[in-house]
């Protein structure tokens, strides 16, 4: 029977924004199939650069991983929509910068984790709910940038994603501008299950919504 190890930040671990709701693993829990267990592995505020801790938190019976990082490694980049760029070419060029350096950490993350030698499943950043309607243009388009790191990733080395951009969709999805709600929450959990049952015969890298 499947056990499902969730690693990442708080896209999983965000028990601290539901104000006693269910978080994601919870919501998980209940939705799974007779059987089948999950365990909480990710951490709140985690990057690319502190997910190793994580390692070691993933029981010898696991037999899916699922990752969620890079929204902690975008808001660390989030100074770079404020920065003076002389040409459009300027400002593509630091976001390409931006977006290489996390390409490198990111691919650093899953060679680790596919080392365990089980089915791991990534997930893209989803655009939030910021009240700021130029944030709201903005940030999903610089967001580009690592999603398009994270699915070519992904295609590459023919691993399942699960787009959280049309998962959590609606404004209620989010209990502030980049945390999961417990609808979004639920949203996420039902589309890891998706994701793991469909992989049962898929052919190339599917991804998940």
């Amino acid at each position: 029977m499947p056990h499902i190890v969730l690693l990442g930040d708080s896209i999983f671990d965000n028990a601290s924004y539901v104000a006693g709701g269910p978080d994601v693993v919870a919501h998980l829990k209940r939705e799974m199939p007779e059987g089948w267990r999950a365990t909480l592995s990710a951490i709140d505020g985690a990057t690319t650069g502190s997910i190793p801790v994580q390692y070691g938190r993933i029981p010898p019976d696991a037999t899916h991983l699922v990752l969620s990082i890079g929204g902690n490694d975008a808001l660390m980049n989030v100074d770079i929509l404020q920065r003076r760029a002389s040409t459009v070419a300027d400002a593509l060029e630091h976001l390409a910068d931006m977006r290489d350096r996390f390409e490198h950490a990111y691919r650093a993350v899953v060679a680790q984790l596919l080392k365990h030698d089980l089915p791991l499943t990534v997930c893209t950043i989803y655009n939030g709910n910021f009240g700021d309607h130029v944030m709201q243009r903005l940030a999903p388009t610089a967001l580009i940038m690592f999603n398009d790191a994270i699915l070519r990733t992904a295609f590459e080395l023919v691993l399942p994603a699960i787009e959280l951009r049309i998962v959590c969709s609606e404004p209620e999805d989010y209990a502030n501008p980049i945390e999961p709600s417990v609808q979004g929450g639920h949203k996420i959990a039902k589309a890891i299950i998706r994701a793991i049952e469909g992989q049962a015969g898929a052919r190339g890298a599917p991804v998940f919504i």
